[in-house]
C-alpha cells in the first residue's frame, strides 16, 4: 500500500515537471495587465541612476521589492531547487518563499533539509508555507508554530488553494474551520501571517475579512499565470477543455480592489499571478502592489541557467522597471502607484 508521504512526494515531482512547461498556463484568460498602458511623462526630471528599490519586508530591509514565490517541497529535486534559489535570493537580498511544509508536520525526516536552507540564506526573509486544508483540520496550533521555527521563518504563508484541492487526486477540498483556526494561529504566532491564493485571486471582500482578523500580508496570486486547476487536470488525465481550467479573478483586478483597503488597514500587498517579465512587474506596482512575486517563470530560468541566471534575470527586470519609472516621472515605487497607468480603452 502506498504511504501518504510517497503520494505527496510523487505529486510534487509531477508538479515540478509540469511547471517547467507552458502547458499549465491559462489558455485564454490573462492577468489583465495587457489592458493597461503607462502614461508617458514628457518633462520627467527623474534621475534614473538614483532610483533606489530598497524597502522593508516586514522587519527586514531588502534590496528589491521582489519575492521568489512559494514553489515546491518534499522531494530531493525540490530540495535542490530551494537551496539554489535560497543562494540566489541571499545574493540579491530578496525574500524567498518555500513550498508547502505539510509533509513536515510530525515528520522529522525533513528537518535537516530545512536547516540547510537557512544556512544558505542566513540574511534574507524566508517565508514558511502551509495550506488552508491543513489549517482547517489541524486543531494543534503548536504544530503550525513549529513549522515556522523549523526554518526560522520571518513570515508564514497560508495558501488558499480551494480550486487546486477540488481537482487534485486525493485532494482535501474541505476548509470547514479554516477561518476560526487561522484566527487562533494569528493570535499566537510571533511573526506576520500572509494569505496567498495560488492562481484564482483574492477579491477585495475576501481580503477585508482576512485583514479584520490580523493578516499582515495579502498575496493576490490572481489568474493569468499558472492554472493550478490545469496542473491537476493534466495530472489526473481529465479533459483539458474543462471549464474550471480558466477559473479565477485576473491579477490586475485583484490588485485594484485590494489596494483600496490600504486606506483603512496597514498591510503588505503582494502582486503575483502571471508576473513573467519586467513590464508585468511594473504594472503590478502601478496598480498598488508593494512587492511583486513570481514562481514558475523563475523556476524555468533556474532549470535553464541555474542560480546565476535567476540573479541576472531579476536584475534585468528591475533595470527595465527603472526605465519605466524614468519615463513616467516616478522617483520611487510609491510615486509609480500614483496615477501612472491607464486603461487602453480610455486612450481612444
Amino acid at each position: 500500500m502506498t504511504k501518504p508521504s510517497e503520494i505527496i512526494t510523487q505529486r510534487k515531482r509531477e508538479h515540478i515537471s509540469l511547471c517547467l512547461t507552458d502547458n499549465v498556463s491559462f489558455k485564454e484568460k490573462t492577468n489583465g495587465f495587457n489592458y493597461y498602458e503607462f502614461k508617458h511623462y514628457a518633462i520627467t526630471e527623474v534621475e534614473r541612476n538614483k532610483i533606489d528599490f530598497s524597502t522593508d519586508f516586514f522587519t527586514k530591509k531588502i534590496n528589491y521589492p521582489f519575492l521568489i514565490s512559494c514553489m515546491t517541497g518534499g522531494t530531493p529535486e525540490a530540495e535542490n531547487i530551494n537551496n539554489g534559489l535560497a543562494e540566489a535570493a541571499n545574493e540579491l537580498n530578496i525574500p524567498l518563499g518555500i513550498g508547502s511544509q505539510r509533509h513536515a508536520i510530525g515528520n522529522e525526516v525533513f528537518n535537516k533539509s530545512y536547516k540547510i536552507l537557512r544556512k544558505k540564506a542566513p540574511n534574507i526573509p524566508i517565508l514558511g508555507n502551509i495550506g488552508a486544508a491543513q489549517i482547517a483540520k489541524n486543531k494543534n496550533v503548536k504544530e503550525i508554530l513549529n513549522l515556522a521555527d523549523l526554518i526560522e521563518a520571518n513570515a508564514m504563508v497560508v495558501h488558499l488553494n480551494s480550486l487546486q484541492e477540488l481537482f487534485q487526486d486525493n485532494g482535501e477540498p474541505n476548509f470547514s474551520g479554516l477561518f476560526r483556526n487561522l484566527e487562533k494561529i494569528i493570535k499566537e504566532i510571533e511573526i506576520p501571517v500572509v494569505a496567498k491564493e495560488v492562481g484564482a485571486g483574492i477579491s477585495g471582500k475576501v481580503a477585508k475579512k482576512l485583514l479584520s482578523i490580523g493578516i499582515k500580508g495579502i498575496d493576490v496570486a490572481g489568474a493569468g499565470g499558472t492554472s493550478w486547476s490545469g496542473v491537476e487536470l493534466l495530472r489526473n488525465g481529465s479533459n483539458s477543455e474543462n471549464y474550471f481550467w480558466e477559473w479565477g479573478l485576473p491579477t490586475s483586478y485583484c490588485l485594484k480592489k485590494v489596494s483600496r483597503l490600504k486606506k483603512n488597514y496597514s498591510f503588505m500587498l503582494i502582486g503575483s499571478g502571471g508576473i513573467n517579465n519586467a513590464v508585468d512587474a511594473a504594472k503590478a506596482f502601478a496598480l498598488g502592489a508593494d512587492i511583486t512575486a513570481s514562481a514558475r517563470a523563475i523556476l524555468q530560468v533556474f532549470y535553464k541557467s541555474g542560480q546565476e541566471g535567476v540573479i541576472e534575470t531579476i536584475k534585468n527586470w528591475f533595470n527595465i522597471v527603472k526605465d519605466i519609472m524614468f519615463l513616467t516621472g516616478s522617483n520611487n515605487i510609491f510615486e509609480l502607484q500614483k496615477n501612472k497607468i491607464i486603461r487602453k480603452d480610455k486612450l481612444y
